[in-house]
């Protein structure tokens, strides 16, 4: 599995995240065929249509972040990411200190682009 090094040196990976893509949207689009109205603009005709996005999965001790490659048969973790510490506990509160699989915003996502070069 790649770490955020490897995704930096990547830069046609980079180029293809889709930094708006929730879990919830993922599940719309490729898993849900009959409710791609959630994103109007973007339509899966196959298992070759794919998006790469970031989660923040807090079932895990310490909560982590992945990047996810998703098309309409599977969902592949491609990345494992840690969260600094400042960081996560922000994220946490946010969320009450919740178990689940969340998106990344805010200064999660903030900081995922920085470190990646993406701003």
């Amino acid at each position: 599995m790649m770490g955020i090094e490897d995704i930096r040196k990547n830069q046609d990976l980079i180029n293809v995240i889709d930094w708006e893509m929730t879990p919830e949207d993922a599940v719309t689009l490729y898993l849900e065929w009959g409710n791609n109205w959630a994103r109007s603009n973007y339509v899966i005709r196959s298992p070759e249509d794919y998006s790469h996005y970031f989660v923040v999965n807090t079932w895990g001790d310490p909560p982590v972040i992945f990047l996810i490659r998703r098309n309409s048969e599977a969902a592949e973790e491609l990345a494992r990411i840690e969260i600094p510490p400042d960081l996560l506990e922000t994220f946490m509160e946010s969320i009450g200190h919740n178990k689940g699989v969340y998106t990344t915003e805010g200064p999660v996502r903030d900081w995922l682009r920085r470190e990646l070069g993406a701003t």
